[in-house]
């Protein structure tokens, strides 16, 4: 049985972002902090899109959160060697960092492509347009493809244009997308909400919480959310 740790104050009583698609009684919010940058994410993602397809009948209905990595990052990024460096106090460290990641991406099935990123942006902006594809139910598909963006293509997703390409894609409004991108639509609401995040005890991210409750922290397995589904499904069947 898989044993999860409670955290009844995590997720605030009103819903914080649009849901992917209509709630019914079986269906269980698993909110997800995450940003479009953080490689731990990326490799989360697709160990749970992994249970997920092997337990099509699974409960949850995915919503996304905003948590960025470097909330004190320049508006317009840095270079992204300069990034790393600064921060793992030079190349050898940078490499040996991200030695981990590299091969549990692979084992994940994902290629991430590090020589095509050039630089390391501000993500306040990609998170608001997470935020706007959950108004029209398209959420999942734009994390998804800013994932794909940032870590196989080489795009810099905090430019506007390569986030209004994204929202084209998903098939949303790219020019009221470019229009919001331009003001500060929502750009508070990002922010505090990231706030309350950490004031409730996200510290790092992937941060998947189960129906509100039920915390599960870091990159988990494929193995462990089937787990967790086979237990829900029991105990509704004991309910």
């Amino acid at each position: 049985m898989v044993r999860l740790g409670l955290a009844p104050n995590l997720i605030a009583p009103r819903p914080v972002v649009a849901l992917q698609r209509p709630m019914n009684t079986q269906t269980i919010a698993l909110h997800i902090f995450s940003d479009p940058i953080c490689p731990w994410c990326y490799i989360g993602k697709a160990r749970l899109d992994r249970a997920l397809t092997n337990r099509p009948d699974h409960p949850f209905d995915i919503q996304w959160h905003p948590f960025q990595l470097n909330p004190d990052m320049p508006a317009g990024g840095m270079d992204r060697r300069e990034y790393l460096e600064g921060k793992f106090g030079g190349q050898k460290g940078a490499v040996q960092a991200y030695m981990p990641v590299v091969d549990e991406a692979e084992k994940a099935g994902l290629e991430i492509n590090f020589e095509a990123i050039k630089r390391t942006p501000n993500t306040l902006d990609a998170h608001r347009l997470i935020h706007w594809a959950s108004l029209e139910h398209r959420q999942t598909f734009v994390v998804a493809r800013l994932f794909r963006a940032y870590f196989n293509e080489g795009r810099d997703i905090g430019t506007h244009k390569v986030l209004a390409d994204i929202a084209d894609e998903a098939q949303m409004d790219r020019d009221m997308v470019m229009r919001l991108l331009t003001t500060d639509a929502d750009r508070d609401d990002i922010q505090a909400r990231d706030s309350d995040a950490r004031a409730k005890g996200v510290r790092a991210v992937p941060t998947f919480v189960i129906a509100g409750q039920h915390v599960v922290p870091g990159s988990q397995s494929s193995e462990l959310w089937e787990g967790v589904i086979d237990e829900i499904a029991a105990q509704r069947e004991q309910d």
